[in-house]
């Protein structure tokens, strides 16, 4: 369960980035919508993280969460934002997904 908690976390840390990066563009009150949406995710993102680690080892899921996180955040660049996807840009996103998946299997 501290698992699916942990990811759902990260997909938390990926949606206030993407409000951040919405709020970037926007003016007046849907800036302030958008705001509004990084606090709420954030807050809600960090609840799960302090939950996730009151059971798995702090360092894994720390690391997981901010992988996830980087992982999505990059993913919602550029599907969303457009964002550039060279080859070695995917490569090293494959090779973190690579690295979280690690931790998960070597973790207690």
């Amino acid at each position: 369960m501290n698992w699916i908690l942990l990811i759902i976390a990260g997909l938390f840390e990926v949606a206030f980035a993407a409000c951040l990066g919405k709020a970037k563009n926007a003016s007046g009150s849907e800036a302030t919508l958008w705001y509004l949406g990084f606090i709420i995710c954030l807050a809600i993102s960090m609840f799960l993280l302090v939950k996730a680690t009151r059971e798995l080892p702090i360092g894994t899921a720390y690391a997981v969460w901010t992988g996830i996180g980087a992982v999505g955040t990059v993913l919602v660049g550029i599907l969303v934002f457009n964002e550039p996807t060279g080859f070695w840009r995917l490569f090293f996103i494959c090779t973190l997904i690579a690295s979280i998946v690690g931790l998960k299997f070597v973790s207690n």
